[in-house]
């Protein structure tokens, strides 16, 4: 048997973009300034919308908060010899905790609209329109600055007709935060149009259908990114366009060779890490086997174990 040929990149694997880093700051205490106003508002005004929203808006600053620790965390400590992968998953892990709050954030509000079902709240509208405009603002703005958050890191590779892309939908606690702040901006045109209604149309029950409606798609995101997130944190990556990628190879080398085991599992943005064990009776070793497979870039971590079989003896 030859021993395992192994290649490691370490380099490649602190992939936290500082510029994401900033702009999550950024929106986290934008997000927080925006829940204070909305608080003392909705308590002044005696606007249940505005008191409600504020306290929606402060889930999300925290949430926002986690990405940030996640991504400080990520660059603190991207020389500890203790992560073999690197520090990646620790933005992953954050991306997951954000979607538990968005969820706990989606059970609340249909708690809360439901009760207004039961029991309406009055609403001072001349107030509250206002307010739940300049929130919407400030989302707008949150938005832009998280959607630029990886300007000039988006580039892809195309491999066997698979896109590798290395961009913005790679970074799970970027989108997570993206997603909070998305949320928050349709709650506040929900609200804005809810507010409107009552107040022009006297359709003060529109509060909180509206509020259902936000509720279905907090969720949904919310879900989505908990599924998305939790493969990666699982390993769960052996259904990837990789992973068929690495047994074409393996069927295109000069020798017949039989793949024994495989494993790959993501180490980055777009990156993965691949343990082949093959089977050949050819003169075949791992350093050719790696170059082969080396035309996928997003293979960054590879190890090949090969196994010759002896030629059967001739003769009895």
């Amino acid at each position: 048997m030859q021993h395992p040929d192994d290649d490691t990149h370490s380099h490649v694997f602190d992939f936290s973009s500082p510029v994401a880093e900033r702009r999550t700051r950024q929106v986290m205490w934008l997000t927080a300034a925006m829940m204070v106003v909305e608080i003392v508002a909705g308590t002044v005004f005696g606007s249940m919308a505005l008191l409600a929203d504020g306290w929606h808006m402060s889930s999300h600053a925290l949430a926002l908060g986690v990405s940030a620790v996640a991504y400080a965390l990520a660059r603190r400590m991207a020389n500890d010899p203790r992560f073999a992968f690197g520090t990646w998953k620790i933005e992953v892990l954050g991306g997951y905790t954000s979607a538990v709050f968005l969820l706990g954030v989606a059970a609340y509000m249909g708690i809360e609209s439901m009760a207004r079902l039961v029991n309406p709240a009055t609403i001072h509208f001349n107030e509250a329109i206002p307010v739940a405009i300049l929130g919407l603002a400030v989302n707008v703005i949150s938005a832009w600055l998280l959607s630029t958050g990886e300007a000039g890191h988006h580039h892809g590779h195309d491999h066997g007709g698979h896109d590798h892309s290395h961009g913005h939908h790679h970074d799970l606690n970027l989108r997570s935060a993206y997603l909070h702040v998305v949320a928050d901006a349709v709650t506040s045109i929900l609200a804005i149009a809810a507010l409107v209604g009552g107040k022009y149309f006297g359709a003060t029950w529109l509060d909180p259908v509206m509020g259902l409606v936000g509720t279905v798609l907090v969720g949904r995101g919310a879900l989505g990114l908990l599924r998305d997130t939790g493969r990666v944190l699982l390993d769960a990556e052996m259904d990837a366009p990789v992973v068929e990628e690495v047994r074409d190879v393996v069927r295109g080398l000069p020798q017949p060779t039989t793949v024994r085991d495989l494993h790959v599992w993501r180490v980055g943005k777009g990156k993965y890490a691949c343990i082949l064990s093959l089977t050949t009776g050819a003169a075949l070793d791992a350093r050719t086997v790696r170059r082969s497979l080396s035309v996928h870039e997003e293979l960054v971590h590879v190890t090949v174990e090969l196994s010759h079989v002896a030629a059967h003896p001739q003769g009895g």
